[in-house]
């Protein structure tokens, strides 16, 4: 289901005994080649899906050795991904593996880094636990959301580290604020890569088209996260008349999700982070097939985009901590109930909640949000959220 056509690629990797051969079995069929786009001026051409992996990979290392097969040597971590077993695990894989690391694209981040001297630490540390002395893109930043933190410090950092060859590429992610800090990267000459939150929900956004466009013509590549637009808050009837249109054509919801930000040629890769089989299949599907979206399939993602906004958080974190400069972390508590609610990561979810300053964690029942949610773009009822992520994550 939802493999859009491409079923019997995958059904031919099966083993099938001929008539007078019961233990035989067909050579396997290759899978048509994961299709490539530049990432940006850097001349590096990445599959345009790669593999996030906000999991356990020691214990999960068939994921990796699928996502090669299927074409996706882009792999994704974090030195706090799953305690730092993301890491490691792809370590593992490439000791497992003699000679693989030069087919790989490997790209790591510096989270809760607050200074220079931690970025370093935390680049040390990823080279020892994946087994290499190099890092093919490196996010300096995890999380940037505040411009003035694109420091001249950040960029003699950058710079000498390509230098030095401990990293190809330099950039940072972001999930809050997007529009403003990918604003004022496009303005900067050092910033090869950046990976931002950009789903159908942020297609609606100028602010975000116009930074995304600046990107785009100043050679910044850009690498989309959170292309599932999942939110705070759930519509089941509006899902199932999004589901009725996409399950006709072929597709699934997710893979409708996942097509029309690749069918956006400005954005290099679609960082999806998957730990199981079906659905990295289904993902690999919707990436190798060819037809593009209609205006009339796009029509219906406006529609569902404006029907479920309320129950989205955009990261539009400025709008909050003007609002509430008493409780400055609302954007995290609602990306912390989204990963409980839809990501289904728990316990992840717990301990980051937990990150959050004992004071603020003690304010956030008693703050009032009115002036938050008169203010908000999405229409959210950030006190309802506020109190439900309280009761699941505290």
């Amino acid at each position: 289901m939802g493999a859009a056509g491409l079923g019997s690629v995958f059904v031919s990797g099966k083993a099938k005994a001929e008539p007078n051969e019961p233990n035989a079995a067909k050579p396997q069929e290759p899978l048509p080649p994961m299709p490539k786009r530049k990432l940006g001026k850097t001349g590096v051409e990445v599959p345009i899906l790669s593999l996030g992996t906000m999991f356990d990979v020691v214990e999960n290392q068939v994921i990796l050795r699928k996502s090669l097969q299927w074409g996706i040597n882009y792999w994704d971590t974090s030195n706090v991904y799953s305690g730092g077993n993301s890491e490691l695990g792809i370590g593992k894989f490439i000791s497992e593996n003699p000679g693989i690391r030069k087919d790989l694209f490997i790209v790591s981040k510096a989270s809760n880094a607050t200074s220079i001297k931690e970025i370093d630490e935390r680049l040390q540390t990823s080279f020892e636990r994946m087994k290499t002395d190099y890092i093919d893109l490196y996010y300096g930043i995890h999380g940037l959301d505040n411009p003035a933190l694109l420091t001249d410090e950040l960029k003699q950092w950058a710079m000498e580290a390509k230098k030095q060859k401990k990293i190809r590429f330099f950039g940072f992610s972001t999930h809050k604020n997007m529009a403003k800090c990918l604003a004022a990267a496009a303005k900067l000459d050092w910033i090869d890569a950046i990976m931002t939150t950009y789903n159908f929900q942020q297609m609606r956004d100028p602010e975000m088209q116009t930074a995304l466009d600046a990107c785009n013509k100043a050679g910044i590549g850009l690498v989309a996260m959170k292309t599932q637009a999942n939110g705070q808050g759930f519509s089941a009837e509006e899902d199932k008349k999004m589901a009725e249109h996409f399950t006709k054509q072929g597709y699934t919801q997710g893979q409708a999700k996942l097509k029309i930000v690749l069918d956006d040629q400005r954005i290099s890769c679609a960082c999806v982070g998957r730990d199981n089989l079906i659905h990295l299949t289904l993902n690999v599907a919707a990436a190798l097939d060819k037809t593009r979206l209609t205006q009339a399939d796009a029509d219906v993602f406006d529609k569902y985009a404006a029907a479920t906004c309320s129950g989205y958080c955009a990261g539009c974190a400025h709008i909050c901590d003007a609002a509430l400069p008493e409780t400055p972390y609302v954007s995290e508590v609602m990306r912390y109930l989204m990963y409980y609610n839809s990501y289904g990561v728990q316990e992840e979810a717990r301990e980051l909640f937990a990150q959050i300053p004992g004071d603020v964690r003690n304010k956030l029942l008693r703050s009032d949000y009115s002036s938050a949610e008169a203010r908000c773009p999405q229409h959210l009822p950030i006190g309802k959220l506020v109190a439900e992520a309280v009761s699941k994550l505290a």
